[in-house]
């Protein structure tokens, strides 16, 4: 097992606080959005065998089957196929979605094809993978997930007496779900922007208004007029209105699949997704917006948030998701229990997030099915105990066996193989 040393991203949207607070460290006074333990190449992460710092994707790269499993290898290829994060929004993140596998797949392809550069501010596609995702409240956090039903959606427009929706709310009260969600937000996005900049102004006047009030839906028209404020006048703030607004509590969660419009508003969290940058965005933002490649993707199925809770399997709570690329679990280790085993055929990433939470290395054999060898560099040539703090992170190769000892909470990403 190896201590990561880990990015922290400065995107605009992060928090000066929530991630310095968590660390233990002093503010720079600089957003910090995002903090990634991975081997993304974007930002891998870094660790020391005792001949220097090196990048988790290099280590990794050198012998995949002894630090990802046979089996990772199998399903997923010879890369971590997670990336895990440290989320903390201070201001809205874009409107997006994200493709499925086929998807992805064809559209990487075809703007591959068509010389599109990775770089150019309007490539869609980054990578031909799919990139389905989980946010974990480590702290209350608001967000906006999934079509709200188009009767609810019509109630929340009417009731706010701007002229300029009616058009909206009678399709949302005439036509089929599917059409009705499909046909309002491409003329949302497609509207000209004067136009759309006006009404989406006197809509966050009477948004803010009817906030102010009280009200079963005080809370999201509270959050619908916050994005008029931070985007001035973008039509993804009436595309915005379509979506499930939702308040997570610590410990509650939401996963995001393809084709699923979403927005994270506020909150620190641990988020865990596929390795991938493919991003199609919706509005609420500056960069490119393709409205008929996002047509193409969302998938117009109304529905609730789905907050997920997670189930205690023996003392790890586990977050059950659909997908294989990636599981996400929960310690929360209390004075005076008995250590925990952990071990697992697949790599892990750890991330203590409150307490101090220590990892003690059995050197005594490897799971079944490990590589009968171990790790190239071994997880033996590594420390035989690490104590992590809050935001300190640990990687554990395939097959290593670790117990957990001390009080507080650790998250814990690995993969279903």
């Amino acid at each position: 097992m190896d201590r990561l040393a880990n990015t922290v991203r400065p995107y605009a949207w992060g928090s000066t606080t929530a991630i310095p607070e968590l660390l233990g460290t002093a503010p720079t006074g600089e957003p910090q959005a995002e903090m990634w333990m991975g081997a993304h190449p974007g930002a891998p992460s870094r660790l020391d065998r005792g001949t220097g710092p090196r990048s988790l994707a290099e280590i990794i790269d050198a012998d995949p089957e002894a630090e990802l499993g046979p089996g990772a290898v199998r399903a997923f290829g010879p890369r971590l196929p997670f990336l895990l994060k440290l989320l903390a929004a201070g201001s809205p993140l874009s409107l997006q979605v994200h493709p499925d596998l086929a998807q992805a797949r064809e559209g990487f392809a075809d703007e591959e094809r068509r010389g599109v550069p990775l770089d150019a501010p309007h490539r869609n596609y980054k990578d031909a993978n799919h990139k389905p995702e989980l946010i974990c409240a480590l702290t209350p956090f608001e967000g906006l997930c999934g079509f709200r039903h188009p009767a609810q959606t019509a109630d929340l427009l009417e009731d706010l007496g701007v002229d300029d929706l009616t058009p909206y709310v009678d399709i949302l009260r005439a036509s089929p779900e599917a059409d009705a969600l499909r046909e309002v937000l491409t003329a949302v996005l497609s509207a000209e922007h004067h136009a759309i900049s006006d009404t989406v102004e006197r809509t966050a006047v009477a948004a803010g208004q009817l906030a102010a009030k009280g009200g079963p839906h005080a809370d999201a028209y509270a959050a619908y007029a916050g994005l008029a404020h931070h985007y001035p006048g973008d039509p993804g703030v009436l595309a915005a209105m379509l979506l499930n607004h939702v308040r997570l509590q610590p410990g509650e969660a939401l996963f995001l699949g393809a084709g699923i419009p979403h927005a994270y508003l506020s909150g620190l969290g641990v988020e865990l997704m596929a390795n991938s940058d493919n991003v199609l965005r919706c509005g609420l933002t500056p960069k490119h917006v393709d409205v008929p490649e996002l047509l193409r993707v969302v998938r117009f199925e109304a529905g609730d948030a789905g907050v997920l809770r997670p189930e205690d399997i023996g003392g790890e709570e586990v977050y059950d998701t659909p997908v294989d690329e990636f599981r996400l679990s929960r310690f929360v280790l209390a004075p005076g229990a008995a250590p925990h085993p952990l071990a697992s055929a697949t790599p892990q990433i750890l991330l203590c997030t409150a307490g101090t939470v220590r990892l003690h290395a059995d050197r005594d054999g490897q799971l079944a099915g490990a590589p009968a060898d171990g790790p190239a560099e071994g997880p033996a040539e590594g420390p035989a105990e690490l104590a992590l703090a809050p935001g300190e992170s640990a990687f554990v190769p395939a097959g290593e066996r670790i117990t957990l000892s001390g009080e507080g909470t650790l998250f814990r990403a690995t993969v279903v193989a």
